[in-house]
């Protein structure tokens, strides 16, 4: 947007695009190890007690020792895009400019594989840095569908997400998130509808539904993320990318009566127990 090798000053180049004069001279700095450190402790007390808000998680710091304010708590938690669950008007940070759709899940039996797929965004920490994970799930059968890592919480890796999954394996009859500004995006709900897909998004009552992927992050990241310490974004998608295989075809889950979540997608029997 800005050419700095233009004849054109930089500072006519801001107004004419209507930015910032200051922001075309800003350069971004790196997240300090100490704030690295806090992030990926508050990620794992926001995992453990997932309704504590800043002040809450400001205290239990506080406990371990760590003198914190809460107010830069409640920066990092918005750098890292995690939001409190608890009962409010909205479940994420939107848009105010964005649509909001219904939820339609109240009072849905969901009985059958790609009748609801849901998407949601966590924070992934590394021994340097941190990305963030995308994932498309099968609600019915806790398939993780497709994923993607990003450096950054735009639209564009959440959208190749789910291009990817309807390119696989077609496309679900509803589409549930949060009301996170990547998903009421003009840019993402466009693919959806596009599709003939039905929208439906949490809001006011329905915050227990962020629970089931919530429950998805906590897995990934307590037999996952926290053993390793990636060293670099390709390293964290090499090794998500293994888990996650393991995730949908070897590990069984007790809500799915001991089954692995690719034999419950695509309707596989279990295997029958050896003769002794």
């Amino acid at each position: 947007m800005i050419d700095r090798t233009h004849p054109l000053p930089l500072a006519r180049q801001a107004k004419l695009a209507e930015i910032s004069r200051g922001s075309v001279y800003y350069l971004p700095r790196p997240v300090s190890d100490s704030d690295l450190a806090l992030m990926r402790r508050i990620d794992a007390l926001h995992l453990e007690c997932p309704f504590a808000g800043s002040r809450m998680l400001r205290d239990l710091l506080r406990q371990e020792g760590v003198r914190v304010g809460r107010k830069h708590v409640r920066t990092l938690m918005r750098r890292m895009g995690i939001d409190v669950l608890y009962r409010k008007p909205n479940t994420s940070k939107r848009h105010p400019a964005h649509p909001i759709y219904p939820y339609l899940l109240r009072g849905l039996k969901i009985e059958r594989p790609n009748q609801v797929w849901a998407m949601d965004i966590t924070y992934i920490p590394m021994a340097r840095g941190f990305v963030y994970l995308a994932a498309v799930v099968d609600w019915y059968s806790r398939r993780i569908l497709a994923w993607r890592l990003s450096i950054t919480l735009d639209t564009a890796f959440c959208i190749e997400a789910v291009e990817e999954a309807m390119q696989r394996y077609g496309k679900p009859e509803i589409f549930n998130t949060d009301q996170g500004c990547q998903f009421t995006s003009e840019a993402f709900t466009r693919v959806l509808k596009d599709a003939g897909i039905a929208l439906s998004m949490d809001g006011k009552g329905c915050w227990r539904d962020n629970v089931f992927v919530e429950r998805l992050w906590k897995t990934i990241k307590y037999e996952e993320v926290y053993l390793k310490a990636y060293d670099s974004v390709s390293h964290a998608r090499q090794s998500l990318a293994s888990y996650i295989a393991f995730y949908n075809t070897r590990r069984p889950h007790s809500s799915l009566d001991r089954q692995t979540p690719d034999q419950v997608y695509f309707n596989q029997p279990l295997p029958l127990p050896k003769a002794a």
